[in-house]
């Protein structure tokens, strides 16, 4: 606040003053004409800053303005490049487009969900294509996918997509469909076309299908994705005999003429009928004078039937009809493709040594470093009660094992005979063990008629079927060794127990063993066993051989193929 005396001066000075007034006295009474002044004490103010004190005084002139002193010129900048990932210009379109891709009648909704997920994974960005169409990659596995006829497979069930280069969403598209076209031909080549189980509950392999995952990361990281996607093919030498074989076949047209010979009732021989003659003229045989169903038909007949896989009985019932009506070269192609898909059902490595049992063959083989170093004659199963098909593996062996009668047997046997004769087992050597629930069960003890023999191998599994001796070796020189109640007897057991077991346990070491009580010996190590069911082998030379299709197993193959086309 700032106080002091006020006084009125006489007038304002200059320009400021009011004029006069004629009406108006001069002066106001009672107020002196002195100057207005003010007493205003002096203000202390801090020291100014040397730096702030400005470029020009206060008092007289001021000093002309400096130039200002010219700015540095700016330093120039690089430009940011932006590099995008390859193949970013499509990560809309395949977005957009990926459900219409995968939309395949054969492709689970696990698998697409699968490849969506490995999409994404990846950004959404391309994985077969590029700019302007196939990459390298892409072009490899459209190659592989349009010789799967090679393979047994059907080109027509991985058809190639169409695009139109210029147009992003036709090529986004494109490349989801070839992964899922890849996924599909890599589950068909390890089995997954057919069902085993659907076909016969007797057909019970466990199949390696792999996952979409599995296969576009094993074919997005290849150096050549055309050849890992054909590796998911079975890589065993039969099966590559096999293939060979099927490309020899195509080459070669039937010359045979294809004569359609009426349905009618079987013709056995000795029968006269009027078909005769066009049976002979379709297998190959002159004319005769008298349309009679002879023997020289009967047995070409039969030699047809063995190739076509049928019972070889020189009739001609319904099923050899048909097969006739088929051109030899075609009929040889299916059995061979029906073939190849049952070698899919064993695993990639059947082991470095294994058992194989070819049941239409009655074989039982010892494989090591891929050479057969044993090999036996076998007795499998009767048509009503096959053996099944399947892979294990054989963990021990005993010697001197008692034979539990096993429930089909019970109920079809035993009993009944048990019902009208308390004494039937016992009379046969059997030991009969009944619990508190009134559940029976028959033992039959050790010794040289047990129905096992003196050793068994064991590989438990659901088909309780395993290998074993028998009392009735003389069934052995059969050539047809069908008999058994499903297990696998075979020709010198000790043989084969000397294989698995190692060198600790010989045969003379075993065969001390017999009648002095149960015994187990569990191998070194568990052993591959593969029970297959191999009609058409094709060996070293190229030749091939074929079985009987003792079950029709070979048949529900084929048929379910011929089906699914």
């Amino acid at each position: 606040m700032v106080t002091g005396t006020v006084a009125p001066s006489a007038q304002p000075h200059g320009s400021l003053a009011a004029p006069e007034l004629p009406s108006t006295p001069a002066t106001t009474p009672g107020v002196a004409d002195e100057p207005l002044t003010l007493d205003i004490p002096a203000i202390e103010l801090p020291p100014s800053d040397p730096a702030l004190t400005p470029s020009f005084k206060t008092q007289g002139a001021p000093e002309p303005l400096r130039s200002a002193e010219p700015l540095p010129a700016p330093t120039e900048q690089q430009k940011a490049v932006v590099a995008l990932p390859p193949g970013s210009e499509f990560v809309a379109d395949i977005a957009a487009r990926a459900a219409e891709a995968l939309a395949l009648p054969r492709l689970a909704e696990r698998e697409r969900a699968e490849i969506l997920a490995a999409y994404q994974a990846n950004e959404n960005r391309p994985l077969w294509i590029d700019g302007k169409g196939w990459s390298e990659a892409g072009l490899r596995l459209t190659a592989r996918l349009g010789r799967a006829g090679e393979d047994g497979l059907r080109p027509t069930d991985y058809p190639l997509p169409a695009f139109e280069a210029s147009d992003k969403g036709s090529l986004a598209e494109a490349d989801v469909r070839l992964s899922a076209l890849a996924v599909l031909y890599a589950r068909d080549a390890r089995g997954a076309r057919l069902d085993p189980r659907r076909l016969s509950k007797l057909l019970t392999p466990t199949l390696y299908l792999p996952s979409a995952t599995e296969v576009l990361s094993e074919l997005t990281g290849a150096v050549d994705a055309g050849a890992v996607l054909a590796a998911y093919n079975p890589p065993h030498e039969g099966y590559r005999r096999l293939k060979a074989k099927l490309a020899e076949l195509r080459e070669h047209l039937d010359d045979t003429p294809l004569v359609r010979i009426p349905a009618g009732p079987a013709l056995k021989l000795g029968m006269r009928d009027e078909r005769v003659p066009l049976v002979r003229a379709r297998l190959g045989l002159g004319p005769t004078e008298e349309p009679v169903f002879d023997r020289s038909t009967s047995l070409a007949l039969a030699t047809f039937q063995k190739q076509a896989g049928l019972p070889a009985n020189g009739i001609l019932g319904a099923q050899t009809l048909a097969a006739l009506g088929t051109p030899a070269t075609a009929r040889g192609e299916q059995d061979i493709v029906a073939q190849m898909e049952r070698w899919r059902w064993l695993p990639a490595d059947l082991g470095q040594s294994h058992i194989m049992v070819n049941v239409p063959e009655f074989r039982v083989r010892v494989v090591r470093d891929g050479h057969v170093v044993h090999e036996t004659r076998a007795i499998v199963g009767k048509p009503e009660s096959a053996t099944p098909i399947f892979s294990h593996k054989m963990d021990h062996v005993i010697v001197n094992p008692s034979w539990y009668v096993p429930p089909s047997i019970m109920k079809k046997e035993f009993l009944p005979g048990l019902a009208a004769d308390p004494n039937y087992a016992a009379r046969r050597g059997y030991v009969v063990t009944r619990t508190k629930g009134g559940a029976v069960s028959v033992r039959q003890p050790p010794g040289e008629r047990n129905a096992l023999g003196w050793i068994k191998f064991m590989f438990p599994n659901e088909h309780a079927v395993y290998l074993h001796d028998t009392p009735n070796r003389r069934l052995f020189a059969n050539e047809r060794r069908a008999f058994s109640h499903g297990c696998v007897r075979v020709d010198n057991p000790f043989l084969l127990a000397d294989q698995v077991l190692g060198p600790e346990w010989t045969q003379e070491r075993l065969k001390r063993l017999i009648g002095s009580g149960e015994r187990r010996i569990n191998l070194p190590q568990a052993l591959p066993i593969h029970l297959v069911y191999n009609t058409h082998v094709v060996g070293a030379d190229g030749h091939l051989t074929t079985f009987e299709d003792l079950y029709g197993f070979h048949r529900l193959v084929r048929q379910a193929l011929e089906q699914r086309s």
